[in-house]
């Protein structure tokens, strides 16, 4: 009796037993909720008459976008209004992204620099910056610098016909003629080109140890061969420049105060996270790679670039990659200020058409399959620049 008393006991404090029975449990659990809100859910639509599905996408949206990459008129689809808005989502969080980039390489790089005061402006910009809430940047640009600007009556003029006024930028618009694609041929003949010759001129240098003017080689590939179809085609480019009228300006291309106020305010707002991330790469190389550079007769702007930046980016790229999502998730707040994102125009069709939970769904899906693109792309290049064993 004793021994099989024993026996049930050691079944029953079994750990893998016991890990397996608390998942079960909690797998029901979990299940049994998801279950109560779905039902509860149902429930609430039947009993406020709002029938559920995605049927609603195919139905005129009825309201106009200012800011549309794409044809868009108020007889479009919601499906198409939500186009826009994810459109518009993607090029302010490329175009951050890319500035954001480069301001916080160089100011991270600023931060460490032996020139006392631009050291003290960049740790001066990075704390401000960093202890101010995204919304505020957003609204300190676009009330407190783009809407005290001149009226468009009086506007700053930049040269090539650019202007900057209260209603945002205006610049020349390319108006591309007949056979202009081929200068866009022209330019991925050019960057394949230059991506094939970095791939032969490191192997040659890894072979042989001579180096290759890989930099200017390349700039003239992808700049050469874009000229000669450009020059072969006719030319085949004008613009359309911005007028001065009585009240406003006409023609050219406008950048509105919309997408300027966003665009700056998440740009420098992640700049200010991205210095200090590169100021951390860069002293977390040993101090004697850089002493060696010097030993080699490397001067410190070369030590830099071809020694000390390649080996900090192991370190950079990971932290780095949460900064763009955070700058891609920051857009959504754009409603703040009135640019059609993808959150602003699913707003509007919520309030239109009562499809809470679908417009919710789709917000959900459309962010996460952004957040998992970058951060695929973020870790292959992490890949190609991590240390390789032999």
């Amino acid at each position: 009796m004793a021994s099989r008393d024993s026996g049930r006991g050691s079944v029953f404090y079994d750990p893998k037993l016991r890990g397996i029975f608390f998942q079960a449990v909690l797998f029901i659990a979990l299940a049994a909720f998801v279950w109560w809100v779905a039902a509860n859910t149902v429930a609430n639509l039947h009993r406020a008459h709002i029938a559920s599905g995605f049927g609603f996408l195919s139905s005129r949206a009825g309201f106009d976008v200012s800011n549309a990459l794409i044809p868009y008129s108020s007889d479009s689809t919601v499906a198409r209004a939500l186009l826009v808005g994810l459109l518009n989502t993607l090029l302010v969080s490329a175009t951050g992204i890319v500035t954001a980039t480069i301001v916080g390489f160089l100011v991270g790089i600023g931060r460490l620099t032996r020139n006392w005061l631009i050291r003290q402006i960049c740790t001066a910009y990075i704390e401000i910056f960093r202890n101010i809430p995204p919304l505020l940047v957003i609204f300190f640009w676009y009330l407190g610098v783009l809407s005290v600007l001149p009226s468009p009556r009086n506007s700053i003029r930049f040269p090539f016909d650019m202007y900057l006024n209260s209603r945002g930028f205006y610049m020349p618009e390319p108006v591309w003629g007949q056979g202009a694609w081929l200068t866009g041929a022209g330019f991925l003949v050019g960057i394949v080109l230059a991506f094939v010759m970095r791939r032969w001129a490191k192997r040659r240098q890894m072979a042989t140890g001579r180096q290759f003017p890989v930099f200017r080689t390349a700039t003239a590939l992808v700049i050469g061969f874009p000229l000669i179809a450009f020059a072969l085609t006719g030319f085949p480019l004008s613009f359309d420049v911005p007028k001065a009228s009585t009240f406003n300006l006409t023609g050219g291309l406008q950048v509105k105060p919309e997408f300027l106020s966003l665009y700056l305010a998440l740009s420098f707002y992640t700049a200010a996270f991205i210095a200090e991330i590169v100021r951390a790469g860069i002293l977390g190389v040993a101090r004697g790679q850089t002493e060696a550079a010097y030993s080699l007769g490397l001067k410190r702007d070369m030590a830099l670039r071809l020694v000390i930046v390649p080996q900090a980016l192991r370190i950079i790229i990971p932290p780095l990659t949460s900064q763009y999502l955070n700058l891609t998730k920051n857009s959504s707040l754009a409603v703040a200020v009135g640019y059609a994102d993808l959150v602003a125009i699913g707003g509007t069709i919520l309030n239109q058409t009562g499809q809470a939970i679908e417009i919710v769904a789709i917000w959900m899906v459309v962010y996460l399959g952004i957040s998992l693109g970058v951060s695929l792309l973020m870790n292959w290049f992490n890949a190609r620049t991590a240390l390789k064993e032999r």
